[in-house]
């Protein structure tokens, strides 16, 4: 991401805030090997999500799709009824995904400022 983005426009969380008790944290693991992870900060009215990041070596496997989908199974049982996220405009296999699992385009939401790095989305869970 920072070999991407200006450090400005890098909204990842640290290890510290993926600590936090606001936040689930989960990864994706096959044979003891760290294929994906992806994360659910819980926010007053809505959960965005964060720090999804799958593997090089497991790109195109399904991997993101998989956890995105774990995610929203959490989400629902936590009784979030809205999903938001921010991602870089370059990432257009991650916004494809994100737009194929019904997320929609929105505006800056929370402390994010508009900017020309990045993309905001949302899904309502219903």
């Amino acid at each position: 991401m920072e070999s991407l983005f200006p450090p400005e426009d890098n909204h990842y969380l640290s290890l510290e805030a993926l600590c936090l008790p606001d936040v689930d944290f989960f990864v994706a693991e096959a044979e003891g090997q760290c294929l994906g992870t992806i994360a659910l900060a819980q926010k007053d009215d809505y959960a965005e999500v964060k720090s999804m990041f799958v593997a090089p070596a497991a790109r195109g496997k399904g991997v993101a799709r998989i956890l995105l989908a774990h995610l929203e199974k959490v989400a629902r049982a936590k009784g979030v009824g809205l999903l938001r996220l921010e991602t870089g405009t370059l990432l257009t296999a991650a916004i494809a995904l994100y737009t194929a699992q019904g997320f929609t385009p929105r505006g800056p939401f929370g402390d994010y400022d508009a900017n020309d790095t990045s993309v905001f989305l949302e899904k309502p869970l219903g």
